[in-house]
């Protein structure tokens, strides 16, 4: 997930000069075409899950995702290109959803956030990997290579889970039709217990809802957290794709050397792998509060990546750290957050509309990028505008995270549903 959403930035300086492109805004719908699947597919594949399986939809995903990212290799113009990415986004918005919900479901109460962005430090690690990859390979093999790697490793991945991922326990508990699946796995997880047919599951620490309609998501004291964890996702996801896209364009117009620009955005990663593990215990005692201060951390971050990119290599290295681990961490924190609100009969989907609507700033972001970098406006003015939405994204969490206090009372991530079975047994 993480290796493709990067490699896009890293291919688009070699497609520009493989097909003689002069006017970059050409590539901003080639750069945005797969965030517009991921619009799709974050929703679709997530509904999916809450139907059908978390197994099954991650799978899909995986399917979907590696087949039409290596047919982009056989892409000749940027029409071609901006088509096989958008529906290569379709599978790769399918995966979060399902991924954070099963790793929700799988997890200790009192780790949920954690194990969340844990699982999730691995968007990091792929998203530093093609900055290696173009600074290695492409010089040798050209931009094809970054999309034959991308898409081979998530076919391998979909046999891999094909063989042993398992299903979600919470959602088996929901589906009565699949009391045997439940069982075997049971079984897996403790060998030493054994369940007779007038035995019956249910999920002990949550309310359970029927049928599958958007709508819950507005309920039940919902009506405001999901309007603003959604402009939420919306302003990180416009900013964190922006500099994804087109900063090592930017840098490398400012004279640092391709190399050089690509290990600066590897340290972006890197400091976003970093950003989610500090991000981790804090969210499960504190609930949103340290997602708040990532926020307001990462307007001078951010906007500082364009003044420093020129004065000193191992200054900007530092920046982009310091920037990936606030930017890279807020979207973790919001993916656990995500999960954590909402229960396992929506939580797919809950956490799919939340991603899918997010896309909409991520496809903003390098489209927007395109122009602006099209008005010829300084290097240093663009990363400006560019930790804009975090200003704004700050007001807002401080608003979401009073919200959650007041409806889970002031219990962390991780403390939720300890809170709901004391509610209960009370």
């Amino acid at each position: 997930d993480g290796y493709d959403i990067a490699a896009i930035g890293f291919a688009a300086p070699a497609l520009a000069r493989a097909w003689n492109i002069t006017d970059q805004s050409t590539l901003g719908p080639v750069l945005g075409a797969s965030l517009i699947g991921m619009l799709v597919g974050a929703p679709v594949l997530g509904l999916i899950g809450d139907r059908f399986g978390r197994r099954r939809a991650i799978i899909t995903s995986c399917l979907i995702f590696g087949v039409f990212t290596w047919a982009a290799v056989l892409s000749t113009t940027p029409s071609q290109l901006a088509w096989l990415r958008l529906f290569a986004g379709i599978g790769i918005g399918g995966f979060m959803p399902n991924i954070v919900a099963l790793t929700a479901e799988f997890a200790p109460r009192r780790y949920r956030a954690t194990m969340v962005v844990l699982m999730f430090t691995g968007v990091g690690f792929g998203g530093g990997l093609p900055g290696l990859v173009a600074a290695t390979l492409v010089p040798s093999y050209g931009w094809q290579i970054l999309f034959t790697i991308g898409g081979t490793v998530p076919l391998l991945v979909a046999a891999v889970c094909w063989i042993g991922l398992p299903e979600s326990v919470k959602y088996l508990t929901l589906v009565p039709e699949r009391r045997a699946d439940l069982v075997r796995l049971l079984k897996r997880v403790r060998p030493d217990l054994s369940f007779g047919d007038d035995v019956q599951f249910a999920l002990a620490d949550e309310k359970q809802y029927a049928g599958l309609s958007p709508r819950k998501l507005f309920g039940d004291g919902l009506g405001l957290i999901t309007p603003l964890l959604w402009l939420l996702f919306v302003l990180n996801l416009m900013g964190y794709f922006f500099l994804l896209s087109w900063t090592p364009f930017l840098l490398a117009s400012a004279n640092l050397p391709m190399s050089k620009a690509a290990i600066a955005q590897t340290f972006f990663q890197l400091g976003g792998t970093a950003g989610g593990i500090a991000l981790c215990r804090p969210m499960d005692n504190r609930g949103l509060w340290p997602v708040a201060i990532l926020f307001v951390l990462a307007v001078p971050a951010v906007a500082l990546i364009g003044y420093v990119g020129t004065i000193s290599e191992t200054l900007l290295m530092t920046v982009e750290f310091f920037a990936g681990f606030c930017v890279l961490g807020l979207q973790l924190g919001l993916n656990a957050t995500a999960a954590a609100i909402y229960p396992t009969s929506f939580r797919s989907n809950g956490i799919g509309w939340a991603l899918g609507v997010g896309r909409v700033g991520a496809i903003v972001g390098p489209i927007l990028g395109g122009y602006l970098i099209a008005m010829h406006l300084p290097v240093q003015r663009l990363f400006v505008f560019a930790s804009i939405p975090f200003a704004v994204g700050a007001v807002a969490c401080i608003v979401l995270a009073q919200l959650y206090v007041t409806r889970f009372h002031g219990a962390g991530l991780g403390q939720r549903d300890q809170l709901d079975d004391a509610v209960k047994s009370g």
